[in-house]
């Protein structure tokens, strides 16, 4: 190989080197803005601090809604009760008039 050959070789790659050199610097400053482009995470929030008349209230639908429904499942129960009573009064009754008494 002459000298012409090998200076050749090496300004080839030299180039090379300056493009990837470039390349590297060029995807470094890029990484750089966008870390400087995302938010920063938020300071940490204080924690807040037990809010008894909230849980006052929540309790107290809670327990109003409890009775409600308690009630209501009362009166279900009681007329369901005297539904029964009263057919099985008018079928006894409905038995005897049948017999003829």
């Amino acid at each position: 190989m002459s000298d012409l050959e090998k200076a050749a070789r090496d300004a080839v790659e030299a180039a090379d080197n300056t493009e990837l050199t470039r390349q590297i610097v060029a995807i470094l400053a890029a990484q750089q803005l966008l870390n400087q482009q995302q938010p920063q995470a938020p300071a940490a929030q204080q924690a807040k601090q037990f809010d008894a008349k909230k849980w006052l209230v929540i309790g107290g639908v809670v327990v109003s809604a409890g009775l409600v429904g308690a009630l209501f499942a009362l009166a279900i129960a009681v007329a369901a009760c005297c539904g029964t009573g009263c057919f099985l009064i008018l079928y006894r009754i409905w038995q005897d008039i049948q017999k003829g008494r």
